[in-house]
Order: structure tokens, then sequence, then C-alpha cells
């Protein structure tokens, strides 16, 4: 008699529908873990449409045991935009209702909510999900009040107060395992709400590659950057929240001489390209300075050789919630950081010597920190064994042995 074996494998799902940023590289980390160490079941990876035009060397990775499937055109249609506080509300209730399809259809035994910030009003009223699971939070505030630097607003204090009885409600969740939260300072404080739901520090993976794989001067004489001139590189989505547009007012703040001295390099897709040609080509009619764009999806076979390639790492980010992998890219590869004081990322840098902090949302402030990068010794603006020491211990390797260490799978 021909017994089915399949009745009883193991299958862990990862449910994500978001397709920019970091997401597809932790996908990519997950799957080549569970590749490598050969674990046992199957790796069911639900995500959006656009992720398979989008990310196709990741969808490239599926194998026998390792699939990936796609919600349907019209139920990514349906979900709304995340533009107000009702809309992202609405859509976190509609991707909930997408996760719980499929889960069942899948018949998963575990779930990883890879992005479980979107998940917490539907578990605050107490849906339940077909089966156990896990999940990856980013944005805890609720501690900020013991970071440096910190001023909170009246609205900070709602949302703090907010925060504290949602998790205190998602905790008490009977089928939430594992939290894992990329905070290491939110770990104590999460794991007092409740002793059932265990919270773990989760690393922000970085890939560390010996320099020497790596030919930086072709690129940068392709780029056509000046001689004479340093790189300050803003990396990622440019976006407004990114802090581009008190970075580029900051610019006109500087003095001729160490404008000449500078070369900003701005790399990452934008949907506000055209308004901030506009201010560039302004800026550089009145100031001698270069700024060379590349508006673009960056592969990741690329990024490590603008990091490399720069001088100098701008994340000038307007009051930013969660951490940030801009941080960690520049610690590989020992460049100083300008970064915003606010925060977890500003605690980071602090703690972690990673280059300065200023408040960001002050142009004046942004050209002193520029200024100071051009002008004094790195090693006084950073430390570059502590530097090291961080994107170590954010290694590749360690992001995924603890995902899968604390989800019990071998």
């Amino acid at each position: 008699m021909n017994i089915n074996y399949n009745i009883t494998k193991r299958k862990l799902m990862l449910f994500d529908l978001c397709v920019k940023g970091h997401h597809s590289s932790y996908i990519q980390r997950l799957i080549e873990y569970w590749q490598g160490k050969k674990l046992s079941g199957q790796l069911d990876i639900v995500v959006s449409p656009k992720f398979f035009k989008r990310h196709g060397g990741v969808v490239a990775l599926s194998s026998e045991n390792v699939k990936f499937t796609a919600i349907t055109d019209e139920e990514e249609a349906n979900l709304n935009s995340r533009k107000s506080k009702v809309a992202r509300n609405l859509r976190n209730l509609k991707e909930w209702n997408i996760y719980t399809k499929y889960a069942k259809y899948l018949q998963a035994s575990h779930s990883l909510l890879m992005y479980f910030d979107t998940c917490g009003l539907p578990l605050a009223w107490g849906v339940k999900s077909p089966c156990p699971f896990s999940g990856i939070y980013f944005r805890p505030t609720f501690h900020y009040n013991e970071f440096t630097d910190y001023q909170p607003s009246w609205k900070d204090r709602l949302q703090e107060t907010r925060e504290r009885f949602i998790m205190s409600r998602i905790l008490g969740n009977n089928q939430l395992q594992t939290l894992f939260c990329l905070d290491p300072f939110a770990v104590k404080h999460l794991n007092k709400f409740n002793k059932n739901v265990k919270a773990v520090h989760l690393p922000d993976p970085v890939e560390i590659l010996n320099s020497s794989e790596i030919q930086p001067s072709s690129f940068k004489e392709n780029l056509g950057v000046e001689p004479g001139r340093r790189i300050f590189l803003l990396f990622g989505t440019i976006t407004a929240r990114k802090g581009i547009y008190q970075l580029l007012e900051s610019l006109l703040l500087l003095p001729s001489e160490v404008c000449q001295k500078l070369c900003l390099l701005i790399v990452g897709e934008s949907e506000i390209q055209e308004e901030l040609e506009k201010l560039i080509a302004n800026i550089c009619q009145v100031k001698p300075i270069q700024i060379i764009r590349r508006y673009e999806f960056i592969p990741d076979s690329e990024i490590q050789t603008y990091f490399q390639l720069t001088d100098f790492v701008l994340a000038p980010y307007q009051r930013h919630v969660g951490m940030s992998g801009i941080l960690l890219l520049g610690a590989a590869a020992l460049k100083p950081v300008l970064s915003s004081n606010y925060g977890l990322m500003g605690e980071m840098v602090q703690r972690n010597q990673l280059g300065l902090t200023v408040d960001t949302t002050k142009p004046e402030d942004i050209a002193s920190g520029l200024t100071r990068l051009l002008l004094e010794p790195a090693k006084k603006l950073c430390n570059y064994t502590q530097m090291s020491l961080f994107a170590q211990e954010n290694s590749v390797e360690r992001f995924a042995s603890v995902i899968f260490e604390h989800l019990g799978w071998r």
C-alpha cells in the first residue's frame, strides 16, 4: 500500500506583499539559508504579482521545496494606498484577509509575517490565524523616551500610549509564537507584556564583502565624478521623508570653498524626480557643486560598489521610526554617516560611533554636518572598530539563523 508522506510535511509560509526596500533581500537571505542548510519541509513564499516582475532573480531561487505564490491581480488591485491613517487601516485589514486565505490554501503549519507592523489592528481586534504564526516587527516607538535627544510631541506621547495598548492585546494572542524585532532596545519592553510570547532581537542583515571583490575606481569614472571632489552618497528610494528637500536646501547654505570639494551622488528610484531636477538646476546655477543623479532601481550586485566608492553616507531622514539598512551598509564599507539624531537611527549612530547625528529637520544643521565631514579627520568622527563590529553583528548568516532557530525549523 502506498502512503502519501506529504500529508505530514511541515510547511512554513512567508507572507510579504511589499516589493520595495529590504523586503526582497530578506526573502532571498532566508531562501539561501534554507537551501544551504537543507532544512526540512516546504517553504512557501506569498508575494505580490509585482514581485515576480521586479525581483525575478529572487523568484528564480525556487526549488522543489521552495515555492513562490503570487496573490491575484484582482486582490492586489483591491488594496488601497497607505496615504492616510484610515486608508492604511483599511489596507491592513484587507492584507490580513489575503494572508488567511493563502495560509489555508497552502495548508501552512506555521507562518512568518515579514511585515508584522501591518497586522496590529486586526490582531488587536482578536482575529484568528489559520495556523500558529510569528512576525518581524520593524517600528516600535513606545520606548523612545529612553533615547538620547528624544523630545516627544503630544502626538508622540499619544502614539506611545496607543502602541502599548495594541501590543498588550497582540502579545496575548496564543497563536503568536515569536516576535522578531529589529530594534534591540525594544525587546526587553516587549517581553514584559506577556511571558507566553518571546520577543527576540533580529539582526538587520548586511552582506560583508571583501573590498578586493569590489572595483569602485572604474565605476567612479563612469559616473563622471570630477577630480578633487569628495562623494556624499544619498542612497535608496528618494522621497520627502528621506530628507532630500532639507538636504538640497542645506547646500545653498554652504560657502563656495566647501561646495567646490563636494559631489552629491543621489542614487535610487524617485516619484518626485521632476521637482528635484528643478531644485538641483537652481542650486548648480548659484553654487560650484557637482550633483550626480541616478534615478533607477539598483540591483543588489551593485549596491556595495556605491558604498565603497563614496566618502560619506547621508541619512537625513525626517523623524524616521525604526532601523535603516543604510547605516549598516555604511558601517560595512567603513564610511562615516551623517544621520538624523531622532529615534533608533540616532541612537544606533551614537552608540556604535558610526558618524555624526544632527537635527535633519533643520537645513542649517545638515550644512554644519556636511562641513564637519569634509574638514575634520574621519577618525575623530567615527570609530572604525565599532563600525566593523556593528556590521558583523548584523551579518546575513546571523539574520537567517536567528529566525529559523527560534521557529524551531531544522
